[in-house]
């Protein structure tokens, strides 16, 4: 099998090399940031992509999203997530893609068995779907809490929101520019996943979901 890696990580990233060439599977391309992954993919076009989901250079969720361009540019492309973290906003939309074929999530602390971690890669390489329950319990947990995903300064922004302010007022409230502040917006109406075009719409829509939270 034919395998991009995209790990940020030197020595983690050298000891998966070795491991997949254990494994029988060849590494043509280890890359540690999601532009380099997005170039790799498209190259080499490859069985599998195996990528953790925090990378250069934001260190948020580039290789989740690299991940799902993947599949959309080729959608025969497996792909194994093996990260520390969960993320919730792209994490969805990549199980969703190809009707969940092909698809994993796994978190590396919790990898105990490396013939399990083998297992897990030809399963999905095959078109099988292998998610770590921990993941799944994570993303119950968050969709039952929609605010749960914004980070503390979108948090901020939508209860500024809240209180009727304009994107000047809270710009002000948090000494920041209001271009930073219509991108904590734009990160809070794509976390809500909320519909629409208006922009006017959407941000009551955001509105409402913090008074009902």
């Amino acid at each position: 099998m034919r395998v991009v890696l995209a790990e940020d990580g030197v020595l983690l990233r050298e000891g998966l090399i070795g491991l997949l060439a254990r494994f029988g599977h060849t590494v043509v391309a280890a890359v540690g940031d999601a532009g380099a992954l997005t170039a790799a993919a498209e190259e080499h076009a490859p069985e599998l992509v195996l990528t953790d989901v925090r990378m250069p250079p934001g260190f948020s969720d580039e290789g989740l999203r690299a991940a799902v361009e993947v599949r959309k540019a080729r959608p025969e492309t497996a792909v194994l997530v093996l990260s520390q973290y969960v993320q919730h906003t792209y994490a969805g939309e990549l199980f969703r893609s190809v009707g969940g074929r092909g698809v994993g999530y796994l978190l590396k602390d919790r990898i105990g068995d490396i013939d399990d971690f083998r297992d897990a890669l030809e399963r999905v390489a095959s078109g099988g779907a292998v998610i770590d329950p921990e993941v799944v319990r994570l993303l119950l947990r968050r969709r039952r809490d929609p605010l749960a995903a914004l980070t503390r300064r979108e948090s901020e922004v939508l209860g500024l929101m809240a209180q009727g302010r304009t994107n000047a007022g809270i710009a002000r409230a948090l000494t920041v520019s209001e271009a930073a502040v219509a991108k904590h917006i734009g990160g809070i109406l794509r976390k809500l996943d909320l519909p629409g075009t208006a922009d006017d719409h959407r941000r009551v829509l955001a509105v409402l979901a913090y008074l009902r939270a």
